[in-house]
C-alpha cells in the first residue's frame, strides 16, 4: 500500500481546501507532519483513515468530522490516491453533514457519499483516466478492505499508528495477535482445516449419536405401537440395557411376538367393523323415511295456512282489480290530453308575443281587436313589401358612400407616402456626403491588423521553440538528480558484489580445507573408502569449527551472481540516464531554466499584445463591406424616392375628381338623415316590426284553430271509453310505475291462491296429514349411535392394521442399523481424535496449539526476529524480542506470546515490564518488522507507507537519535515513514515536512524541504 495524494476540505480542523502530495513528502523515504498541539497533525491521519474505511481511529470517532471553521456552503469533503494491490484508486468520502438549503431557508442533512476511481489505460474514449468503480459505501468499503487485508483496527495497528494505540501489538494477548497475523499473513486456509475437522467431527458425532438415538427410539416406538397389553421389553432384556435398546440378536425375536400379536388384533377389529356397518345402514334408511313423512305434514300445514290468508284479502283485491280496470281504459284519452294541453299551451303564447309586440309599437290593443282575422293579416303584409322596395333602392347609395369614405383615406395616406419618399431622398443625399472618408479610415485600420496577424505567426514558433527548450532544461535537471542517486546506488550494489564474491573465495576455501571431514562423512561402515579404497576405517577425519558443505559453497555463489546481475542492471541504468542527461543538456542550448522562463514569458507577453491587434481584421474588412452594401442601398434609395413622388402626385389628382361625383351622389340619397346608413338602418327597423307582427299573427290563427280540434276530438275520445268527460277520464289516470306494480301484485296474488289449492288437493301431502307426527329427532338419534359405534370400530381396525404394518418397519429398521452402527462409531473416533489435536484440546497435544496458531507462530518468530534487528540499535544493544511457544496457564491458548531478552542481565521477561519510552521504540522495532515480513511475504500485502503518531517525547536524546537512524534507514526497502511529533530536534533531523499551522480560521498545510 502506498499513499500517492489527498486533498481534505472543510474537515476537522481545515476550514477550506488542503492538499497533501505524499509522492514529493515520501520521496526521502522519511517525513515529518509538525505543528503546535491542538493544529490538526493527527487530523491528516484520520483523514487517510476516513477515506479508506469511512471512519477516523477509534479513540477520536467521536469527534464531528465537519469543520466548525468552514463556510457553510463548503462540503466536507476527502479525496485520497492510493496504490493498493498493484491498482491505482482513487476515493472520494463525504460525511453525512447539514447544508443550507438550495431553495428558501434553513438547512437540511445530505447523506453519506462515496465514490471509488480506478486509473485505467483506456476509460472508455481510448484514453487513458479514471474509471468509475463504486459508488455504494457497502460496496466500495468492501472492495478495499479485500485490497488492504486488514480491518480498521488492525490498519491503525499496524499502519497508522495513532496516539494512545501505539504499544497494543506489543501487549496484545494471543487472540488478539492471531486476528492481525491472520489477516496479514493469509492463514485463513489453515483455519478452514481447523473447521473442516471440526465440522466432520461434528457431523460423525451427529451420526453415531444419531444410530444410538435411532436405536433407542425404534424399541420404544415398537413397545408404543405394540400397546399396552404386548409383550414386555423387560422380560428379553435385562433392565440395565433397556435405556440402550438391548442387545441387537435379541430385538428381533421380542419384535416377531409384537407382530404376531397385533395380527390376532387386527382379525377381531375387521369382524367388529362388519358388523357396525350393517347396524349403521339400516338406522340410516329408518332416518330418510322419517324425514320424508315430516317434509310432507310440514308442506300441508303451510298450504292451510296460506289459504286461510288469502281468502281474508279478498275484497282488497276485488278494489285493486277495479281500480286498475279503470286505469287501462284511460290510456286511450291520455294521448289526446296531451295534445290538448299542448294546443292551450302555444296559443297563450302566440297571445302573449303578439300583445308584447303591439306594446313595444305603441300600437296598444291586443289580440280582440281583430289581429288575428285574414284581412289584417294581408294589411300588415303589404306595408312590409313597401318598406322593403326603398330598401333595395338604397343599397346603391350605400356603395356610393363607402367609396367616397375610401377616397378620403387614400388621399391621406398617398399624401404621407409623399412626405415620406421626400424624406427618405433627403437621408441618402446626406449619408452619400461622408461615404469616402469613413471608407478611407477603415482601410488603414485593415492594413495595421494584417501586420499584426504577421507578427503573431513569428512568435508563435519562437514560443514553441523555447517551450521545447525549457522542458529539454527541467528534464536535463531532473536527470541531474536521478544520475547522482544512480551513482551512489551503483557504488552501493558494487560493495555488495564485492563482498559477496569475498564470501564465496572464504567458503569454498574453508570447504577445501575441511574436504577430508566431508569426505568421511559419507563413509559407511564395510563400504570402500573413494580415496584410498580401503573398508577399514580406523581414524577418519573429524570436522573443524563450522562445517561448509556443497550447499553452503552453492548459496554463496548463487547470492554473488545475483549482487553481480543487479550492480551490472544499475550500471546499464546509470549509463541510460547519462545519456538522456546530455540530450536534455544539448536541447536545453546551455539556458538555465530561470532564463528560459524569463523569455518565454516574454514572448507570451508579445504575442497577447500582437493577437489582441489582429483580432479586429475580420471586423474591419466586415465593416467596410457593410459600408459599400450600405452606398449601393442609399443610391438606389434615392432613385427610387423621385419616382415614387412623381407618381404619388398623379394619383391624387385623379382621385379628387372622382370623390366630388360620389359627393353629389350621396347628398341626394340621405335626404334628412345623417348618412346613406342611417336612412338604411331606420327603414330596416321599420321592416323588422312589421315581419315579427305579420309572423304573430299568422301563428296565433294556426293556435287557435288547432286548439278547437283537440278539444273536439278529446270529448269523443272520453265518452267512447266510459267516461262522462274528459276531466273524469284525467282523474282515473295511473303513473306507468304504479300501474305495472298493481298489476305484478295482483297477478301474485292469483299465482298464490292457485298453488295453495294445488298442495292442498296433493294426495301424498292429504295421506301424511292423515298419520301421526313424524318422530325425526328420534330417528336422528338412533343414526349418530349407529355412526359412532361404527366410527370406533373402523378407528379399531385401522389402528390394528397401523400397529402390523408399523412393526414390520420397525423390525426391518431394527435389523438394519445393528449392521450400520459399528463401522461409523470407529470412524468417528478417528476423526475426532484428529480434530481435537487441530484444535489444541487434546492432551495429545501438549503446547494446546490449534493449527493456524501453530503456523502463525512460525510467522511471529519471523516477525520478532526482524523486530530485533532495529531493536537492537534502537536500545544500544540492550533488548532483543523473541517469540515463546510456552504453554499457558488455565484455559489459554499457547503459541502466540512474546518476550523481552535483557542482555545486561541475561533475563527473559514480560513485554509489559517495559517503561514508558521502551515500550515505544520496541513496539516501533515490531511494527517495522511487521511490515518487512508481510512485504517479503509472497501472499501478505505490502506495507509501503508508514506513520509514528507522536511517542518521540518519551525518549532520551541518545535514545531518539538510534531510533531515527532505525527509520532512516527504512528507505533502502523503499518504504516512507511519517513521523507525526513537536519534538524540537525532529525538526532539523527529518528535512522533508509537513507544517500544520492554527488559526482563528482554521489550520492549513504547507510542506517545508528542499523540494517545495
Amino acid at each position: 500500500m502506498r499513499l500517492h495524494q489527498l486533498t481534505v476540505t472543510a474537515f476537522g480542523p481545515f476550514a477550506g481546501t488542503e492538499h497533501v502530495d505524499f509522492d514529493e513528502l515520501a520521496a526521502a523515504g522519511l517525513f515529518l507532519l509538525r505543528g503546535a498541539t491542538g493544529a490538526g497533525k493527527s487530523s491528516v491521519l484520520d483523514a487517510v483513515c476516513f477515506a479508506l474505511y469511512g471512519e477516523v481511529p477509534g479513540s477520536r470517532r467521536g469527534n464531528p468530522l465537519r469543520s466548525d471553521h468552514a463556510e457553510a456552503d463548503v462540503p466536507t469533503q476527502v479525496r485520497l490516491e492510493v496504490t493498493l494491490g498493484g491498482r491505482r484508486l482513487e476515493i472520494t468520502r463525504s460525511p453525512e453533514q447539514r447544508r443550507p438549503k438550495r431553495r428558501g431557508s434553513g438547512f437540511t442533512t445530505e447523506k453519506a457519499q462515496t465514490l471509488l476511481r480506478e486509473w485505467a489505460a483506456d476509460a472508455g474514449d481510448g484514453e487513458p483516466g479514471w474509471r468509475a468503480v463504486s459508488r455504494s459505501h457497502q460496496e466500495a468499503g468492501e472492495e478495499i478492505r479485500q485490497l488492504i487485508g486488514m480491518s480498521r483496527d488492525q490498519f491503525c495497528q499496524v499502519v497508522l499508528l495513532p496516539q494512545g494505540d501505539f504499544a497494543r501489538f506489543l501487549r496484545a494477548d494471543a487472540g488478539e495477535r492471531a486476528a492481525l497475523l491472520r489477516q496479514l499473513f493469509d492463514t485463513g486456509r489453515f483455519e478452514q482445516v481447523e473447521r473442516w475437522l471440526a465440522e466432520q467431527r461434528r457431523r460423525h458425532e451427529a451420526a453415531v449419536a444419531a444410530g444410538r438415538l435411532r436405536l433407542r427410539d425404534l424399541a420404544s416406538r415398537a413397545a408404543e405401537a405394540a400397546g399396552p397389553g404386548a409383550e414386555p421389553l423387560d422380560d428379553w432384556v435385562p433392565a440395565e440395557d433397556a435405556g440402550v435398546a438391548g442387545p441387537a440378536d435379541a430385538l428381533p425375536a421380542w419384535a416377531a411376538i409384537l407382530r404376531g400379536g397385533a395380527a390376532e388384533q387386527l382379525a377381531v377389529a375387521h369382524c367388529a367393523l362388519g358388523t357396525a356397518e350393517a347396524e349403521q345402514t339400516a338406522a340410516q334408511q329408518w332416518q330418510e323415511r322419517t324425514g320424508e313423512l315430516a317434509d310432507r305434514q310440514r308442506r300441508h300445514r303451510a298450504a292451510v295456512t296460506e289459504a286461510a290468508e288469502l281468502a281474508r284479502g279478498a275484497e282488497e283485491s276485488s278494489r285493486a282489480e277495479r281500480r286498475l280496470s279503470a286505469a287501462q281504459a284511460a290510456l286511450g284519452v291520455e294521448s289526446l290530453l296531451r295534445l290538448r294541453d299542448n294546443a292551450q299551451r302555444e296559443a297563450g303564447l302566440r297571445t302573449a308575443a303578439l300583445r308584447a309586440l303591439n306594446q313595444s309599437d305603441g300600437r296598444g290593443g291586443g289580440p280582440g281587436d281583430g289581429w288575428g282575422d285574414s284581412q289584417r293579416i294581408e294589411d300588415l303584409a303589404e306595408a312590409e313589401r313597401g318598406i322593403r322596395e326603398q330598401l333595395g333602392r338604397l343599397a346603391a347609395a350605400r356603395a356610393d358612400e363607402q367609396r367616397h369614405e375610401a377616397l378620403l383615406r387614400q388621399a391621406a395616406q398617398l399624401t404621407t407616402d409623399q412626405s415620406r419618399a421626400e424624406e427618405l431622398a433627403e437621408e441618402s443625399r446626406e449619408w452619400l456626403v461622408d461615404y469616402d472618408a469613413r471608407v478611407r479610415v477603415l482601410q488603414e485600420q485593415q492594413e495595421r491588423a494584417q501586420a499584426a496577424g504577421i507578427r503573431v505567426e513569428q512568435l508563435d514558433v519562437q514560443r514553441a521553440e523555447l517551450g521545447d527548450r525549457l522542458a529539454a532544461a527541467q528534464r536535463r535537471d531532473g536527470l541531474r538528480g536521478q544520475v547522482a542517486e544512480a551513482e551512489g546506488e551503483l557504488l552501493t550494489l558494487r560493495r555488495v558484489a564485492l563482498d559477496a564474491r569475498a564470501l564465496g573465495l572464504e567458503l569454498r576455501e574453508r570447504r577445501l580445507a575441511g574436504m577430508a571431514a566431508e569426505l568421511a562423512a559419507q563413509l559407511g561402515e564395510g563400504e570402500p573408502c573413494r580415496v584410498c579404497g580401503s573398508a577399514v576405517h580406523p581414524a577418519p577425519a573429524r570436522p573443524t569449527g563450522a562445517q561448509v558443505s556443497a550447499a553452503d559453497e552453492d548459496r554463496a555463489l548463487a547470492e554473488q551472481a545475483r549482487a553481480e546481475r543487479a550492480s551490472s542492471a544499475a550500471e546499464a541504468a546509470l549509463t541510460a540516464l547519462r545519456v538522456a542527461e546530455a540530450e536534455a543538456a544539448g536541447a536545453a542550448g546551455g539556458l538555465g531554466v530561470a532564463e528560459l522562463r524569463a523569455e518565454l514569458g516574454a514572448a507570451e507577453a508579445a504575442r497577447r499584445e500582437a493577437l489582441g491587434a489582429a483580432d479586429g481584421l475580420g471586423a474591419t474588412a466586415h465593416r467596410i463591406a457593410r459600408l459599400e452594401a450600405e452606398q449601393r442601398e442609399r443610391q438606389a434609395r434615392l432613385r427610387e424616392a423621385g419616382e415614387r413622388g412623381a407618381a404619388l402626385s398623379a394619383q391624387l389628382v385623379t382621385l379628387a375628381a372622382e370623390r366630388a361625383e360620389l359627393g353629389r351622389r350621396v347628398t341626394e340619397a340621405r335626404g334628412d338623415a345623417p348618412s346613406v346608413a342611417a336612412r338604411g338602418a331606420a327603414l330596416a327597423a321599420q321592416a323588422d316590426t312589421l315581419g315579427a307582427a305579420l309572423a304573430a299573427a299568422r301563428g296565433l290563427a294556426e293556435a287557435q284553430s288547432r286548439l278547437a280540434d283537440a278539444e273536439r276530438e278529446l270529448l269523443a275520445a272520453a265518452r267512447a271509453a266510459g267516461f262522462d268527460g274528459p276531466e273524469e277520464a284525467r282523474s282515473a289516470l295511473l303513473p306507468a310505475g304504479e300501474r305495472t306494480a298493481l298489476q305484478a301484485r295482483l297477478e301474485s296474488l292469483r299465482a298464490a291462491r292457485a298453488s295453495a289449492e294445488a298442495r292442498l288437493a296433493d294426495p301424498e301431502l292429504v295421506a301424511a296429514a292423515a298419520l301421526a307426527a313424524a318422530d325425526l329427532p328420534g330417528a336422528q338419534d338412533r343414526l349418530r349411535a349407529a355412526t359412532a359405534r361404527l366410527r370406533q370400530a373402523a378407528a379399531a381396525e385401522s389402528a390394528a392394521r397401523e400397529r402390523t404394518a408399523a412393526l414390520a418397519r420397525i423390525s426391518q429398521e431394527l435389523a438394519a442399523l445393528t449392521a450400520e452402527l459399528a463401522p461409523a462409531l470407529d470412524l468417528f473416533n478417528r476423526i475426532g481424535r484428529l480434530a481435537a489435536l487441530a484444535a489444541g484440546t487434546s492432551t495429545e497435544n501438549q503446547l494446546r496449539m490449534r493449527l493456524e496458531s501453530y503456523v502463525l507462530a512460525a510467522r511471529l518468530e519471523q516477525v520478532a526476529a526482524a523486530a530485533s534487528d532495529r531493536l537492537v540499535r534502537m536500545s544500544g544493544g540492550r533488548y532483543t524480542l523473541v517469540h515463546s511457544d510456552d504453554r499457558a496457564s488455565g484455559n489459554r491458548r499457547s503459541g502466540l506470546a512474546l518476550r523481552v531478552v535483557d542482555a545486561w542481565t541475561g533475563s527473559e521477561r514480560d513485554t509489559a515490564t517495559l517503561s514508558g519510552g521502551e515500550s515505544f521504540f520496541a513496539s516501533l522495532a515490531l511494527a517495522l518488522g511487521l511490515a518487512d515480513v508481510v512485504t517479503d511475504e509472497a501472499g501478505g500485502m505490502p506495507l509501503d507507507t508508514l506513520f509514528v503518531d507522536e511517542g518521540f517525547g518519551s525518549l532520551d536524546e541518545q535514545t531518539l537519535e538510534e531510533v531515527m537512524d532505525v527509520l532512516d534507514g527504512l528507505r533502502e526497502r523503499d518504504r516512507a515513514v511519517g513521523i507525526v511529533s513537536h519534538v524540537p530536534h525532529l525538526r532539523s533531523r527529518v528535512p522533508a515536512q509537513l507544517l500544520v499551522r492554527k488559526g482563528r480560521r482554521g489550520s492549513t498545510l504547507r510542506p517545508i524541504g528542499e523540494r517545495f
